[in-house]
């Protein structure tokens, strides 16, 4: 396992150096919030919504004492929006009221925010404030991760905990930015395309370990 961990660690690297957050941002409370919004929805398609959001909200406190129905039709082509825009302002209350305006650098204090699990706390944590406490585990991660066969878990908390155990803390929110990449570009869910892909030698789905 470690063997080729390493390499397909070591392919993504090579293929995807530069690998990232895609959302566009300026500061840990816009990451929040596009972190969000971005649930069953592109980041592509988030990033089209955002730039009028946050020019009409800037900080913890303007969410909070909007009206809900002027947040709802900001976001609304990011899709969910009544339950987007009604976490975002009970999260932004919760900022303001506990807080102090500041969105929380903690794991624990950015659970309880009304919306955010583990998933977006790693997001906010690692691509806010720098902080690797956990392995960012969406859809892309959650499925290449078990193509690779790195991971036996059947829950993103339990994936999340194994890729931990495999790979170095250092490389945890690398990792996640560069497997959603592939699993964009190459694993996609339905069709993968197996024939191009620099890891196949390293995939157990080609019978080849």
């Amino acid at each position: 396992m470690s063997r080729r961990a390493g390499k397909i660690l070591a392919g993504l690297k090579k293929t995807y150096p530069d690998a990232g957050c895609s959302l566009s941002f300026r500061s840990p409370l816009e990451l929040l919030v596009a972190t969000i919004l971005s649930a069953q929805c592109t980041d592509v398609q988030v990033n089209k919504v955002t730039p009028k959001l946050f020019r009409q909200f800037r900080t913890a406190k303007d969410y909070a004492a909007a009206p809900l129905e002027q947040l709802e039709e900001l976001v609304r082509t990011a899709g969910f929006f009544h339950n987007k825009a009604k976490n975002i302002q009970n999260a932004c209350r919760k900022i303001e009221e506990q807080f102090d305006g500041n969105v929380p650098d903690t794991m624990e204090a950015l659970v309880s925010l009304p919306g955010v699990g583990r998933k977006t706390a790693n997001v906010v944590l690692s691509n806010g404030f720098g902080r690797h406490e956990g392995f960012v585990v969406d859809t892309h991660v959650f499925r290449l991760s078990h193509r690779l066969g790195l991971v036996k878990g059947n829950t993103p908390e339990k994936v999340e905990q194994e890729l931990m155990q495999i790979f170095s803390q250092t490389d945890w929110a690398y990792l996640s930015h560069a497997l959603i990449l592939h699993g964009r570009q190459f694993c996609n869910a339905r069709k993968p395309l197996c024939e191009g892909c620099f890891l196949s030698e390293d995939c157990p789905q080609l019978g080849v370990r």
